[in-house]
């Protein structure tokens, strides 16, 4: 495909790798941001609406993998840190404390707890040495013709008060790449350009965030030493409607979240000298990592943030828009694929775009135009491919990740969880062909297949039959000697 002019809205991590993949083929790249220079450490405080620490699995590394930079995966991944699996946080009928390690997978493979600044700034960092790419930060998109192929943006100094507006620019692109979140601007004029399906839900669910310092030692010989908890898990205290979080850091230090009825959190909001009494009895054990002060505190100065679940299609219009990553299926965050499916939508569009490039309108009997352009041709076959394979999956991981809550904060104490973990393990083992199965380049990449089976198995199966299933497995479970907790 000839050079084209390629317009990225949004500069985190997945519109970074957009940016990314499109110079990496030659193309003449924008990228315009609402927020601050993201690398900047004084934009840090206004972009806390997204969690420091992030969860990247094969996914995203399979996409920084294609992006056309060597040594970049490297760099990123010696930053991370390897979550071999779950531990999970509770106390026993006695009243001691207890941790259960639940491992991810059999073959000993992991998630990477990774700082989603640090990413950031690393492809960030390689989009402005690259001479065909310019970043535009406090850029507001304000309007958009995408059949025109224009767009007006409104630029500001970065302050909050209106007399920091002081101009609108407007430009002209090939193709806009709408990576601007769950609130998407390009997604808002898209919708005036095609007939777009659209739900979205909040959860009953707020979040806030809350920090575990470092241990501080003298000892440089143990990489270890530094942490209160083992580092190689995703640390759960689940409390049935509501579950308490820590992802570990580089630094010694754990990233931790609430996540939250609003009742609850409202109740709280209250009485908040009450927090280190509520995290005593629901999260035991947490007040012996961070003090009821410093509970109390993060509490009060941090955000309680609601959490989106969006569904859309088609994802494009024609051959001149786009979008990818939350603005196209924003996600809860409890599959921790958020980012990842974001990253695998570059990869995934970017090989479409490959597939259609060599493809001549005049040699393509569908086609019955013949003013268009061969760039715009090539892409608008492209963009209506992606628009149809790509939404299924991302439909399927955004189901997932609803269903992985009630697992994260209930089930994963039951006795029949552990069963099916345990027949599920017993299966990939002793069962080549979930070993075996490779799905192709094109579509999206299966995390966890054997609990991707078992869902889709519960959704065919008549609920009678399931309910049936489940009055089996009640009083199998009884009788079945469950292996012992991995700890």
């Amino acid at each position: 495909m000839k050079p084209q002019k390629i317009v990225v809205v949004g500069a985190g991590p997945v519109g970074s790798l957009a940016a990314l993949y499109a110079a990496q083929r030659g193309h003449e790249v924008e990228v315009y941001e609402l927020r601050p220079d993201l690398r900047d450490p004084s934009t840090i405080p206004l972009n806390f609406t997204k969690s420091i620490n992030l969860a990247i699995s094969e996914r995203g590394i399979n996409a920084m993998r294609h992006a056309g930079q060597p040594g970049l995966l490297d760099h990123v991944m010696s930053t991370t840190i390897p979550m071999r699996g779950r531990m999970i946080h509770g106390r026993g009928p006695t009243g001691a404390l207890f941790e259960q390690s639940q491992d991810y997978d059999v073959k000993g493979r992991a998630i990477h707890a990774i700082d989603r600044a640090g990413l950031n700034k690393r492809l960030l960092d390689i989009l402005d040495n690259m001479p065909n790419v310019k970043l535009f930060f406090n850029h507001k998109l304000t309007g958009a013709d995408y059949r025109a192929c224009k767009a007006w943006f409104e630029v500001t100094d970065g302050k909050s008060s209106k007399e920091s507006r002081y101009k609108e620019i407007d430009i002209s692109f090939d193709l806009m790449i709408g990576a601007d979140g769950a609130h998407s601007a390009v997604r808002y004029h898209l919708m005036k350009f095609t007939r777009m399906n659209y739900h979205q839900e909040y959860i009953d669910t707020l979040w806030c965030e809350f920090h575990l310092k470092p241990v501080q030692t003298d000892n440089t010989a143990d990489p270890m030493a530094k942490f209160r908890m083992s580092p190689n898990h995703l640390h759960i205290w689940p409390g049935k409607d509501f579950m308490f979080i820590a992802i570990p850091s580089d630094d010694g230090s754990f990233t931790c979240t609430l996540f939250m009825p609003s009742k609850d959190f409202s109740d709280l909001e209250n009485n908040p000298t009450s927090v280190p009494a509520f995290f005593d009895s629901h999260f035991p054990g947490v007040t012996d990592l961070i003090s009821g002060d410093e509970l109390v505190e993060s509490f009060n100065a941090n955000p309680h943030l609601p959490l989106i679940s969006l569904k859309c299609k088609p994802y494009h219009y024609g051959s001149s828009c786009v979008i990818v990553g939350d603005a196209a299926h924003a996600m809860v965050p409890f599959y921790g694929q958020g980012m990842n499916a974001g990253m695998e939508d570059v990869r995934i569009l970017f090989s479409i775009l490959d597939k259609h490039s060599h493809i001549d309108e005049s040699n393509d009997p569908s086609s019955k135009s013949s003013s268009a352009s061969g760039p715009a041709f090539q892409r608008s076959l492209a963009l209506a491919e992606y628009s149809a394979v790509r939404p299924p999956d991302a439909h399927a991981i955004n189901d997932l990740a609803l269903q992985n809550y009630v697992e994260m904060r209930s089930s994963v104490l039951s006795k029949r969880y552990r069963l099916r973990k345990y027949l599920e393990e017993w299966m990939t083992r002793s069962r080549p062909i979930y070993r075996r199965f490779k799905p192709t380049n094109i579509r999206g990449e299966s995390f966890d297949i054997s609990r991707l089976v078992i869902s889709i198995i519960s959704c065919l199966v008549p609920i009678a039959f399931t309910q049936r299933i489940q009055n089996i497995e009640s009083t199998t479970v009884t009788r079945i000697h469950l292996p012992p907790s991995r700890n």
